[in-house]
C-alpha cells in the first residue's frame, strides 16, 4: 500500500507546484500589463478578475470584509509578521510613499493580510504594524478564510519548513491598488521604491 501511495503523493506535489507557478505567472503578467496604465484598469475585465468577497478580523479583533475597502484608495498586501525582508520592506515603503502625499494621505489606506494565521493573531498583528508609520489595517482569520482571500487576489503562499523545526511562508509579493469603489485598479511590485509609489498614487488620485 505504501509503495502504491508514493505516485499519488508525487502527483499531488507536482500539481501543487504547477498551480503555484501559474499563480506566480499570472501575477507577473498582471504587473507587466499595468505598468503603462497610468489610471489603472478599474471597470475593465482585468479588474473583475482580481479581488472578491472576504471576511476577516483586524488587529483589534473587529470584523473586516471586502466592503470595508470602499470609501478610499486601499493598498492591499499579503504577507506575515515573521517575514525577514520583503514584508517589512514593503510596509515601510508604503508608509513612506503615503507620507509624500501630504493632505491626500487621508484618502489612502494600507491593508496587510496575513498568510500565516497560525501565528498571526490580532494581538501579534497589532504589535507588528505599530512599528510602521502608515494607517495599516492588519487582517487575519481562519486558515479557510485567509485561503479564500488569497485565492480571490491570485496570491500564492505555502508553508516552508526549516531545519530547526520552525517554518517560513513562501508567498507572492504584489501590492494591489484598490479604488474607492472597491475595484482592483493596479499593482506595485517589490522593486517599486517609495518615490515611485508616491508618483503613481498621485496620478491615480488626480
Amino acid at each position: 500500500m505504501a509503495a502504491g501511495a508514493r505516485p499519488l503523493r508525487s502527483f499531488g506535489l507536482i500539481a501543487a507546484a504547477a498551480a503555484a507557478a501559474l499563480v506566480l505567472l499570472a501575477g507577473v503578467l498582471i504587473a507587466m500589463a499595468l505598468r503603462d496604465e497610468a489610471k489603472g484598469v478599474a471597470g475593465g475585465p482585468l479588474a473583475a478578475a482580481i479581488g472578491g468577497k472576504f471576511s476577516l478580523v483586524d488587529q483589534n479583533g473587529k470584523p473586516f470584509t471586502d466592503t470595508d475597502l470602499k470609501g478610499k484608495w486601499q493598498l492591499v498586501f499579503f504577507g506575515y509578521t515573521h517575514c525577514p525582508d520583503v514584508c517589512p520592506t514593503a510596509l515601510n515603503d508604503l508608509s513612506l510613499a503615503l507620507d509624500q502625499l501630504g493632505e491626500a494621505k487621508k484618502n489612502v489606506g494600507i491593508v496587510f493580510i496575513s498568510v500565516d494565521p497560525e501565528r498571526d493573531t490580532p494581538a501579534v498583528l497589532k504589535s507588528y504594524v505599530e512599528s510602521f508609520g502608515g494607517p495599516i489595517e492588519a487582517l487575519t482569520g481562519t486558515p479557510a478564510e485567509v485561503s479564500q482571500a488569497a485565492k480571490d487576489y491570485k496570491v500564492y503562499y505555502a508553508k516552508h519548513p526549516r531545519p530547526d523545526g520552525g517554518y517560513d511562508m513562501d508567498h507572492s509579493a504584489l501590492i494591489y491598488i484598490v479604488d474607492p469603489q472597491g475595484r482592483f485598479t493596479a499593482t506595485f511590485t517589490p522593486d517599486d521604491t517609495a518615490d515611485a509609489m508616491a508618483a503613481r498614487l498621485r496620478k491615480l488620485l488626480s
